[in-house]
């Protein structure tokens, strides 16, 4: 009898063993992910330092300044260091905006008007040097449209700018026509454009004209700074980067 009960409690145990690990074991098992040994975190992006502009203060109105030195907050797209102008062909080694130190702070205080109402001033054109004025004289000897070298553009005084402007997303406003359009189209007083236009037109020039600048009859784009008009021609060349 003895014999026969104690396999009979070997087996029960047994069971009830099985059944104890059974219930302790999760439903589903886990996923345990390795890490190889060689993995290398990737390094964080690095971030350009902000360029650190410099001031006006103190900067003879003569001297001229490359104007992205002193503001982050134009746009340029100067013209003659392409081909897309109209002496199609560049002229100018590479794009730098130069100006005298009087027209650069009149600019930089007539764009942050401008940026209170969601715009910003775009270059085409800053200073010229006169030997590119003389060129230009040669393809359009039409004072109308050329200064004529003989006496010298205020873009060659880095007194004058050719400019439109832009949204915050760097549309350019509706000027009616393109950037050196040669025609009655781009004259100030036009008046067969849209209300749209016109008014953009009209927001350029009140505003330049508030900072002292004004503008040519033929050209919407084209403003010179009055204090810089007897300026000295100059012919000199920037250095690219």
């Amino acid at each position: 009898m003895k014999k026969i009960i104690i396999p009979i409690l070997i087996i029960f145990f047994a069971a009830c063993k099985e059944k104890q690990e059974k219930q302790r074991m999760p439903e589903k098992p886990v996923e345990v992910q390795e890490v190889p040994e060689d993995t290398v975190p990737e390094p964080e992006e690095k971030k350009e330092p902000e360029r650190r502009m410099l001031s006006l203060d103190g900067v003879a109105d003569t001297t001229f300044v490359r104007l992205r030195d002193y503001s982050t907050d134009f746009v340029y797209d100067l013209k003659y260091a392409t081909d897309d102008n109209f002496l199609k062909t560049v002229v100018y080694d590479c794009a730098e905006c130069y100006v005298r130190a009087v027209t650069a702070r009149a600019l930089v205080a007539a764009n942050a008007e401008f940026r209170k109402q969601g715009y910003r001033i775009k270059f085409f054109d800053c200073y010229r040097p006169h030997d590119v004025q003389k060129r230009m004289w040669k393809i359009v000897p039409n004072p109308q449209y050329v200064a004529n070298p003989a006496r010298g553009s205020i873009h060659n005084k880095g007194g004058a700018v050719d400019i439109t402007l832009v949204d915050n997303n760097g549309n350019e406003l509706d000027m009616g026509t393109g950037f050196d359009f040669f025609g009655k189209e781009a004259h100030h007083d036009y008046t067969g454009h849209s209300e749209d236009i016109l008014n953009n037109r009209k927001l350029l020039k009140e505003t330049m004209e508030k900072h002292g600048f004004w503008g040519i009859r033929t050209e919407w784009w084209h403003y010179n700074l009055s204090s810089a008009s007897n300026g000295k021609v100059a012919n000199f060349r920037w250095d690219c980067e």
